[in-house]
């Protein structure tokens, strides 16, 4: 069962996320085969997503809050700007096929991308609460089914430490 918490609360580290959190499961497996994969994917999806709906309502609104604060201004800012950021690519290359973009965003385990930039950017540019959720948890399933077959080739510990 503590590997299952490991996994979980990996899963909820912002830029670890589930692509950090897939490679430490299967090293759990090859040292403990009774580690069950399925049951540790599934904990790790909802590690991952326990935070969107709290990103969603609120990251926004802190982080404009502290964005002018001294010794938090800085780095509120920096989230802010990459929120942004993230934003405005999304909807320049996606224009009316946004939930597509979000998705393809959260999906491709690159650095930087992800759950959490994914739903900042999604709150950055008010897009609808479920249809923002629908495509986090799609892109969710298919960064974990990219970083597993990965894993399975033998990619996992560069994966995992690259990010």
């Amino acid at each position: 069962m503590n590997n299952y918490l490991w996994v979980f609360l990996i899963s909820m580290v912002p830029l670890i996320e589930l692509r950090g959190a897939i490679p430490v499961a299967y090293a759990f497996k090859a040292a403990d085969p009774s580690f069950n994969l399925l049951v540790g994917y599934i904990v790790i999806a909802i590690g991952n997503m326990i935070p969107v709906p709290i990103i969603f309502f609120f990251a926004r609104k802190v982080l404009e809050w502290g964005a002018d604060k001294p010794v938090i201004g800085k780095f509120f800012g920096f989230c802010l700007n990459k929120g942004h950021k993230g934003g405005e690519k999304l909807q320049a290359k996606a224009g009316r096929g946004l939930f597509v973009a979000l998705m393809l965003f959260v999906g491709i385990p690159l650095p930087g991308t992800g759950a959490w930039t994914g739903t900042l950017a999604a709150s950055l540019l008010d897009m609808k609460f479920k249809e923002s959720i629908l495509a986090v948890v799609c892109g969710v399933a298919l960064a974990g089914i990219i970083v597993g077959v990965l894993c399975s080739l033998g990619f996992g510990a560069w994966f995992g430490i690259a990010g």
